[in-house]
């Protein structure tokens, strides 16, 4: 099967921009950085799981769904794109959702208010080690609303499946077109690696491709989390894509690049070094992280330029992909001035 012959519907604004950053260049001195703006993807406050929902609601209707259900941490930037792509192509979104409910709805979940989810509250489950419980309780939820009718798609956190991670593959094509267009040769990728699955879909486009960049996943959560999710090694999920796609990227785990130092101490909890990237960011760039994805890829990223990984004249593209909307939940860690 061609890419082009996989079922898909128009969830995004699509190419999103490849934006040069020369103010956070010339404080860090180092390489010349760019910006994948998949934050700008439009639905629902942006982000990048609106690539991975084109196929995955395209299947849901396929498959004659009237509910989709995911689940994912209380402010999870998945649940909500979900929540919204289920409702702009007609499905009821049911949410499972792990973690104390805040005194004041904000944030992600305030937005999934707001869009009509219905729900499924459970302790918090965000050490990887318990998430067979969280699967269990998914089970039971996706029984108890099939003995009443309805039709279940689920999708799984990250909407990481080989299908949606497609979505992906075609962010890297578009990527590097956009480079041959500004005449740059891309070095290095940085990415969040939470699920996998966004990582997955743009090294299978390196690969597919044959471009020399390598891609660098900055970890949200401690090794060997995505084993404990139930998910595959991201080479794995690359040759997956292949083979739905009718490629051969032919990945090995020597291609797949994770920095396990950046995450803190635990996923979800902010770290100093997050604070400061999204503060510099915003206030050189005028660009808003997020506290779990972005603003922790981009402290690693700028501590391992500080460090010298990177000689001056390469390029490096770092992946926005989205979920500021997490930022107001986090208030008192961004407050100086008030």
């Amino acid at each position: 099967m061609k890419v082009d012959d996989i079922p898909r519907i128009s969830l995004s604004f699509l190419p999103t921009p490849l934006e040069h950053l020369p103010a956070l260049t010339k404080n860090l001195g180092g390489p010349q950085i760019w910006m994948k703006r998949d934050d700008m993807t439009g639905l629902a406050t942006g982000g990048n799981k609106a690539r991975k929902l084109e196929f995955l609601l395209a299947d849901a209707i396929k498959n004659k769904a009237d509910t989709v259900l995911t689940f994912g941490a209380i402010q999870s930037n998945h649940c909500r794109m979900t929540a919204a792509a289920a409702r702009k192509v007609g499905l009821n979104c049911f949410l499972v959702l792990s973690g104390k409910v805040p005194e004041r709805l904000e944030g992600n979940l305030l937005l999934d208010e707001i869009l009509g989810c219905e729900y499924l509250f459970l302790p918090d489950f965000n050490d990887p080690s318990r998430f067979d419980e969280m699967r269990l309780a998914v089970f039971n939820v996706v029984q108890e609303l099939t003995e009443k009718g309805r039709s279940v798609y689920m999708i799984p956190p990250g909407g990481s499946t080989p299908l949606g991670d497609v979505g992906y593959y075609l962010a890297a094509l578009e990527l590097f077109e956009q480079a041959r267009e500004y005449g740059i040769r891309i070095d290095s990728i940085f990415v969040a690696m939470g699920s996998g699955g966004t990582q997955a879909g743009l090294l299978a486009g390196v690969k597919i491709l044959d471009q020399p960049a390598n891609v660098m996943g900055i970890a949200v959560n401690k090794e060997g989390s995505l084993a404990e999710l139930g998910l595959p090694p991201i080479e794995v999920i690359v040759n997956q894509i292949g083979d739905l796609i009718g490629e051969k990227p032919n990945a090995t785990p020597d291609d797949v690049i994770i920095n396990y130092n950046y995450y803190g101490e635990a996923y979800g909890k902010i770290t100093p070094g997050c604070v400061e990237a999204i503060k510099l960011v915003a206030r050189l760039e005028g660009i808003f992280l997020d506290p779990v994805y972005t603003g922790k890829t981009m402290a690693g990223m700028i501590d391992l330029i500080r460090k010298g990984n990177f000689r001056k004249d390469e390029n490096i593209v770092f992946m926005h992909t989205g979920g500021y909307p997490g930022i107001f939940p986090h208030s008192e860690s961004f407050r100086e001035r008030v």
